[in-house]
């Protein structure tokens, strides 16, 4: 079964930085697009950054500068490095995989699998 798991979510103030990882087990196929989504509540599901199998990325404009997204295709893992952290940052972020060599701006419905999600908290 495909496993994704996401790890680095925490409580931090305003104007500070955090790093989340998500490692990916179970999956058959090569050139799939990693991205990251967050969760506020009483919110929808948005879209954050993805990278494709070669390393192309997009991201959501509220985060363009201040977020970063890689891959080490290697170890199965996606990053996300998360500086200058805003308290309407604050969400649960989900790790997501698509089977796709391409990447682009996606709904969540375009994903085909799912991490639990990993908390952040950013203090005001």
């Amino acid at each position: 079964q495909v496993q994704l798991v996401e790890s680095g979510g925490g409580l931090v103030q305003a104007g500070d930085s955090l790093s989340l990882s998500c490692v990916a087990s179970g999956l058959t196929d090569r050139d799939y697009a990693m991205g990251w989504f967050r969760q506020a509540p009483g919110k929808e599901r948005e879209f954050v950054s993805s990278i494709s199998w070669r390393g192309h990325t997009y991201y959501l404009n509220s985060v363009k500068g201040r977020f970063t997204i890689s891959r080490d295709n290697a170890k199965n893992t996606v990053y996300l490095q998360m500086n200058s952290l805003k308290p309407e940052d604050t969400a649960v972020y989900y790790c997501a995989v698509r089977n796709s060599y391409y990447t682009d701006y996606y709904r969540a419905s375009d994903m085909d699998y799912w991490g639990k999600g990993t908390l952040v908290t950013v203090s005001s």
